[in-house]
């Protein structure tokens, strides 16, 4: 599927069910994936952080509160709004194409964004991430996942039906090997219609 078919269906999705997204219940396990990844930036004195992708903003309020100079980008406006109505700085952009200076950022948190990207896109998404990076940079990337697919959900409930790709445990940290130091990965068990949610902490070297 084009990609950039891809992008303007998720933008019209999100767009339209951003209020409802807004008022979404946070689980456990995601604020337990953010207090692993703030620890791992206080231990290495990182003070910034990009996050792709970011929805309402809920993860970048977190990281904010905690004390890092947070910047939010995400494809749907309306989910930007919702970012800026959070106190957060947001703006409506492409994570494959980041306005941003070589080694911008300290560190990159993506939570259950890079799902959307064809398989076939995702190493240059990938490239750019690292490119925004400082050296030594952290990128917590994470994701449903535990098996292999890729196409649209045909069960989605979302109009249009979003995109999704999924990786076993084994494809994910090697395509992540070839663009970044893999440090960690913890993997969750979820009762839903994926296996497992993946997140693995990176760095560039």
């Amino acid at each position: 599927m084009d990609y950039q078919e891809v992008k303007r269906d998720l933008r019209r999705s999100y767009d339209a069910e951003a209020d409802a997204r807004a008022g979404m219940d946070d689980t456990p396990w995601k604020a337990s994936e953010r207090r692993r990844f703030a620890g791992r930036l206080r231990e290495s004195g990182a003070s910034s952080l990009l996050e792709i992708g970011a929805g309402h903003g809920i993860s970048g309020r977190y990281f904010a509160d905690e004390g890092f100079k947070v910047t939010c980008v995400d494809l749907s406006p309306e989910l930007v709004a919702h970012c800026r109505a959070n106190g957060l700085d947001a703006a409506v952009m492409d994570f494959g194409d980041l306005e941003f200076a070589d080694g911008a950022f300290d560190a990159v948190f993506g939570m259950n964004c890079l799902l959307h990207v064809p398989k076939a896109d995702l190493p240059g998404v990938l490239s750019e991430v690292r490119r925004i990076l400082a050296p030594g940079g952290w990128f917590y990337w994470g994701q449903y996942g535990g098996q292999d697919h890729e196409g649209v959900w045909e069960t989605d409930r979302y109009e249009p039906k979003r995109f999704f790709s999924f990786f076993t445990a084994a494809a994910i940290e090697n395509l992540a090997s070839e663009h970044f130091e893999l440090v960690e990965a913890e993997y969750t068990a979820l009762e839903s219609a994926v296996d497992q949610y993946q997140g693995l902490i990176l760095r560039k070297p």
